[in-house]
């Protein structure tokens, strides 16, 4: 059985692609665009950085059960 130690620090299991829309105005707090989680392909546009931390931590809890 493997350790801890054998993970890698950044698995791709954990991997996203965050493509931020050109009328994103990060300094104010302005996100939109689209994620996509590398390994399963679900993908999902979003307008809020909380939209996107909900779509991240459900395909991270999908994937890990």
């Amino acid at each position: 059985m493997g350790t801890a130690r054998d993970q890698p620090s950044l698995p791709t299991q954990r991997a996203f692609v965050v493509q931020l829309h050109s009328e994103s105005q990060l300094a104010k707090g302005q996100f939109k665009g689209r994620v996509e989680h590398i390994v399963s392909g679900q993908s999902a546009h979003f307008s809020s950085m909380k939209a996107l931390k909900a779509f991240m931590q459900r395909v991270l809890v999908e994937a890990e059960s």
